[in-house]
């Protein structure tokens, strides 16, 4: 079944030419830590710093108000990393977070609570992120009662009409999540990100561990709940068709560095990181005409240690000596796309 045909027609959204969400110069780095031998090695032989691993890598981007941004890249990437520091979840290590023109950092105690409430996450695995000894109802309620945005005689009534917009019966919001089908689950978990009325979901693989036809429907879902509340999205997964059906732009990330971004139609149409062809050239496709699969070349480096230059030159089949030294920097290469190749100039 194809999820095209499942999904239907993605509905037209108002999007604003004013970013929602502005990210410059964003980094997450994590460090090892250290047990009690390593401890004692490092002081007897003067070992320095742990090595870090560079999760996500000096990263800008703009999401404007009602957008759908596709984020895809390999397993391994830091797409995921990136989310949840958009998220809040993860703490930046470096660069700057702007929300409608103002760096987080500077938002006073109340700015930031709202900041934080507007912006919500969706995760892969809904088992694993809902509280199997919680009914549903103290799922999808703890957090608007918590933040005084419901009262408690008037919660009952607010999760009936959470669990109706997002599909599923209210009067199962006193069963646990093990009663509920994966789908359903997923329904669950993004029923409690609408609880705290946010502006701004982030999708983390959201439909990835669903089957095809369940797929359909949330990513229906999905749409409904944009064009009725008015969300923006950061959707982040691994899956081309998926991401093309539902993003507005899409942007390609690659071992922790952005490397092209470009509306959805011209990016599938006319792609231009080498990466980028890459990952289009591998999307399975029925046709008349035979096709020979060539698989990319290589791994994905590896984060602690990642390579000079362009991170993608030790898998570029266009590889210069430039690109084993120098940092490809953003170019223009269209209206509204942008790509990081020194193959542009």
């Amino acid at each position: 079944m194809n999820i095209m045909e499942e999904a239907g027609t993605v509905a037209q959204a108002t999007i604003s030419d004013t970013p929602l969400l502005r990210l410059v110069g964003v980094a997450k780095r994590f460090s090892a830590q250290r047990d009690i031998v390593d401890t004692v090695l490092a002081r007897l032989i003067g070992k320095g710093s742990l090595p870090a691993v560079h999760a996500v890598d000096d990263v800008s981007l703009e999401i404007r108000k009602g957008e759908v941004l596709g984020l895809v890249g390999e397993s391994g990437c830091g797409k995921s990393t990136l989310g949840r520091v958009v998220a809040g979840i993860h703490p930046k290590s470096a660069g700057t977070m702007e929300w409608k023109g103002i760096s987080v950092d500077r938002l006073d105690a109340q700015q930031r609570k709202r900041q934080t409430l507007a912006i919500q996450m969706i995760f892969q695995d809904p088992m694993a992120s809902l509280n199997p000894r919680k009914r549903v109802r103290d799922i999808i309620g703890e957090a608007p009662l918590a933040h005084g945005l419901v009262k408690p005689a008037e919660l009952e009534a607010y999760v009936d009409d959470l669990m109706t917009r997002v599909g599923l019966d209210p009067t199962y919001q006193l069963r646990y999540p093990h009663q509920f089908s994966g789908g359903q689950r997923q329904r669950i978990g993004i029923a409690r990100a609408l609880a705290v009325q946010p502006e701004f979901l982030v999708c983390d693989e959201s439909v990835a561990a669903l089957d095809v036809s369940v797929q359909a429907q949330v990513i229906n879902l999905f749409m409904r709940l944009r064009e009725g509340l008015g969300l923006t999205y950061l959707f982040i997964s691994h899956d081309l068709g998926v991401v093309e059906h539902i993003s507005d732009r899409v942007a390609i990330m690659y071992l922790g560095r952005i490397v092209e971004v470009a509306p959805t139609v011209e990016l599938f149409a006319q792609p231009n990181h080498p990466y980028t062809k890459a990952l289009l050239a591998e999307i399975p496709r029925i046709s008349l005409t035979p096709r020979e699969f060539n698989p990319m070349k290589g791994e994905l480096p590896s984060p602690l240690d990642p390579p000079p230059g362009c991170h993608f030159h030790t898998r570029c089949p266009f590889v210069m000596e430039r690109c084993k030294q120098e940092r490809p920097e953003m170019k223009t290469v269209a209206q509204g796309h942008i790509s990081a190749c020194h193959l542009n100039g």
